[in-house]
C-alpha cells in the first residue's frame, strides 16, 4: 500500500489531521529518552514498547534510518476545561484504536513502523520483563520512546501540535520504507 493510500484511509477512518513528511528529517534526541528515564508516566521499564526495552537511542536511530517517508496522524478531541480528564482519556483511547486499526489494514509489518502516544495498550497487561512480547506484530511504541520531539515532527508534516485551548490532540506516525 502506498503512503498516499494510507493517508486517504486514515482520513476516512476518522483521524482529525494527517500530514506527510520525509523520514530522513527525523531527529532522535537523547534528552527525550532521558525524560523517559525520569519515569513521569510510570511506564519506564514496565513495557516492551518503552525504554529501556524498546532499544537504545542508537538502536532506534538505526531502525528509523531504514524508512524514507512518514505519515503523521492526529486525533483531536474537545474538552470542557483543562481538567476534563474523561475527554482526554476518551480521545487517547480513540487515537490508539484508530492507529491500531490502520496498522491492521496495512499488512506486512516489515514495510512500516508505527509509533503512537504513550505506552502500547494492545495487551491488557504487558508481559515485560517476565516473558517475550505476546504481540510484537501489533506493538506500538510511542514517538517519545524513539526519542522524537512530537512538535518537531508535526512541523515537518505541516501540522499544528495544538489546535486551541479547548482541545487535546494525540499524535502518532507511520514510517514507510
Amino acid at each position: 500500500m502506498k503512503m498516499e493510500e494510507a493517508m486517504t484511509i486514515a482520513k476516512e477512518r476518522g483521524f482529525s489531521h494527517c500530514g506527510l513528511f520525509d523520514a530522513a528529517d527525523l531527529k532522535v534526541v537523547d534528552e527525550v529518552r532521558a525524560m523517559c528515564a525520569s519515569d513521569k508516566c510510570n511506564m519506564y521499564g514496565r513495557s516492551w514498547s518503552c525504554p529501556p526495552a524498546c532499544g537504545t537511542t542508537e538502536e532506534v536511530r538505526k531502525k528509523i534510518s531504514g524508512y524514507k517517508r512518514g505519515l503523521l496522524l492526529q486525533t483531536t478531541g474537545y474538552t470542557e476545561d483543562s481538567f476534563d480528564y474523561e475527554a482526554m482519556q476518551a480521545t487517547e483511547s480513540r487515537h490508539k484504536e484508530l492507529l491500531s486499526d490502520l496498522c491492521d489494514s496495512l499488512g506486512d509489518e516489515e514495510d512500516y513502523l508505527s509509533l503512537g502516544s504513550g505506552a502500547c495498550t494492545v495487551c491488557e497487561e504487558c508481559s515485560y520483563p517476565k516473558e517475550p512480547c505476546r504481540r510484537p506484530d501489533r506493538m506500538i511504541s510511542s514517538m517519545e520512546a524513539y526519542g522524537l520531539i512530537v512538535s518537531d515532527v508535526c512541523r515537518l508534516a505541516g501540522l499544528a501540535y495544538s489546535y486551541d485551548e479547548h482541545s487535546i490532540t494525540f499524535t502518532g506516525c507511520i514510517l514507510f520504507k
